[in-house]
């Protein structure tokens, strides 16, 4: 299996207008793959402007942000690409489209890295930070799994925002919690949002 690096990715349109949405970027060699399921402004951005920028996101609220409606982060550009990067990042990859594999569900598009940059250190993980994550990736897959199992797993990643998440890791999983809640009627008795510390 190869390893896929969870990331904000940032697109851009032919006039300009941004989107930032998480993405598993899928490693090939030097290459990263962005697989976009259709239908999806990513798609049409790639095929306008060849480029985007995957950030490593340093506040677990842009990744539950972005899967909640929450997508007005700020970026800055980047130095190589005509796209920008989300501000708020441990570090950026900035990428150049180089191959297109189209297919009428998920194409794929090949990015090749031109440049990259560290913007502030990495100190440790979070579990909370990471339970979001893994909520935020089960919040946009509530078409596709089961209620009860969406449930289970969402109970036993709050124990790691309860025991070990700061405000922001909290906040972010309210966030999700709220979007649960809203689409699955089993989840609004289910008690899964955690209170401040």
């Amino acid at each position: 299996m190869p390893l896929i690096l969870e990331t904000i990715v940032t697109t851009a349109s032919a006039d300009g207008a941004l989107h930032l949405v998480p993405f598993g970027l899928i490693r090939d060699g030097e290459d990263w793959w962005v697989a976009p399921f259709r239908p999806s402004p990513t798609i049409a951005n790639l095929e306008a402007v060849p480029y985007f920028a995957a950030a490593a996101p340093a506040d677990a609220r842009v990744i539950a942000g972005c899967v909640t409606g929450r997508r007005d982060w700020e970026t800055v550009p980047c130095r190589a690409i005509p796209v920008p990067r989300l501000r708020c990042a441990y570090g950026h990859m900035e990428l150049q489209v180089v191959e297109v594999r189209d297919d009428p569900v998920r194409p794929r598009f090949r990015g090749r890295v031109v440049h990259d940059e560290a913007h502030r250190p990495f100190l440790g993980h979070n579990r909370g930070a990471s339970a979001v994550l893994e909520a935020a990736i089960l919040s946009t897959r509530l078409h596709m799994l089961e209620p009860a199992t969406v449930l289970a797993e969402l109970r036993h990643h709050r124990i790691a925002v309860a025991k070990t998440a700061g405000p922001a890791e909290r906040e972010a999983w309210n966030w999700i919690a709220a979007k649960v809640a809203a689409a699955l009627p089993e989840a609004a008795a289910a008690s899964l949002a955690v209170e401040d510390a």
